[in-house]
C-alpha cells in the first residue's frame, strides 16, 4: 500500500487554492491507496503568529467546515482511496493547556494527527523557526550561534514528545530534523546524533511513529529529507513506524522525495499503528 500521511490543503492560508479534487485525483495518478490531509490546526487564540502575515495555522472559523467537507470526501470517494481527516497540530512552549484543551474539543473527529515544532521561544519572544533564511539568521542572532537554535530545538521537540495534549494528542512526529531547513547557507558542524538519538529512545518507548518527510529535498537550502538517513537507520533500529509524508501544498507536491527515501526503510499506513 503506497500512502501519504501528510498533505495540506486549500484551508491552508500559506498555501495554493489548488481544489481539494484535484489533489486526489494526481494522488490516484501517482499510486496512492491512502493519503491524510492534515491541514495547520488554528493556533491557540492568544498565542502571537511571529510570521509576518500571521498565516502559520488555519482560520479557527473555518475548521468545522473544513471537518465537514473532509468528511463528504471520504464517502464520495470511499470505493477509490482511503481519506483520513487530520491535523497537523503545533506544540508551542507554554501552550500546552491550550493545545489540550483544542484536541479535547475536536480530537475525535480526527482519523490522524501530526504533532509538530515550528515555533521556538527565546525568552518572551517566539520565532518561526522554518518561515525563511532572513528569520532563522535573526534566530542566530538572538541565540547566539547556529548550534544554540539547533539545542534549542531538539530541546523543543523532546518537550513535545513529553508534554500531556490529553488522550487526543498526535501519535506521529512531524519533521524532526526541520532545523536542518536553512543547513546550507548556515551550517553547523556539532554533531547531535546524541540529542536524535535521546529523542528516538522516547519515540520509541512511547509507541509513536515519525514522518518520514520529503519535503526539505524541494527546499533549497536543504537538500534532504526529513529526518535524514541516518536518523531513519537509528529509527529503524527501534523499530519506529515510518510514516511517508509529501508535505504538499499544492497538488504537484505530491509525491515529493519519495524516490529519495533510504530504501532500507519500510514504510506503514498511517492508521495502522
Amino acid at each position: 500500500m503506497k500512502a501519504d500521511g501528510h498533505v495540506h490543503t486549500p484551508f491552508c492560508p500559506h498555501g495554493t487554492k489548488d481544489a481539494f479534487e484535484e489533489y486526489i485525483a494526481q494522488a490516484k495518478q501517482l499510486g496512492f491507496d491512502e493519503i491524510s490531509f492534515t491541514e495547520h490546526a488554528p493556533l491557540p487564540a492568544r498565542f502571537v503568529d511571529p510570521t509576518p502575515q500571521k498565516d502559520s495555522g488555519m482560520d479557527p472559523n473555518e475548521l468545522e467546515n473544513y471537518f465537514t467537507v473532509l468528511t463528504e470526501l471520504q464517502k464520495k470517494f470511499a470505493s477509490e482511496i482511503k481519506i483520513n481527516i487530520g491535523l497537523e497540530v503545533d506544540y508551542i512552549e507554554g501552550y500546552e493547556e491550550d493545545t489540550k484543551t483544542f484536541l479535547s474539543e475536536y480530537g475525535r473527529y480526527l482519523n490522524d494527527s501530526i504533532l509538530s515544532v515550528h515555533f521556538l521561544k527565546k525568552g518572551n519572544h517566539y520565532y518561526c523557526l522554518d518561515f525563511s533564511p532572513d528569520m532563522f539568521e535573526t534566530m542566530i542572532g538572538d541565540y547566539s550561534s547556529v548550534e544554540a537554535v539547533y539545542e534549542a530545538y531538539y530541546h523543543t521537540l523532546l518537550s513535545s514528545i513529553t508534554s500531556d495534549l490529553g488522550p487526543y494528542k498526535p501519535k506521529r512526529i512531524g519533521h524532526m530534523t526541520l532545523v536542518h531547513k536553512f543547513q546550507k547557507k548556515f551550517p553547523t558542524s556539532k554533531n547531535f546524533s546524541d540529542k536524535i538519538n535521546s529523542i528516538l529512545d522516547l519515540i520509541a518507548e512511547q509507541g509513536l511513529s515519525l514522518d518520514y518527510n520529503g519535503a526539505g529535498i524541494n527546499k533549497p537550502l536543504c537538500r534532504e529529507v526529513y529526518p535524514y538517513e541516518q536518523v531513519i537507520k537509528e529509527a529503524i533500529k527501534r523499530k519506529i513506524p515510518l510514516v511517508y509524508g509529501s508535505d504538499a501544498h499544492s497538488r504537484k507536491d505530491l509525491n515529493q522525495g519519495f524516490d529519495d527515501l533510504y530504501k532500507g526503510a519500510v514504510l506503514v499506513s498511517p492508521t495502522t499503528y
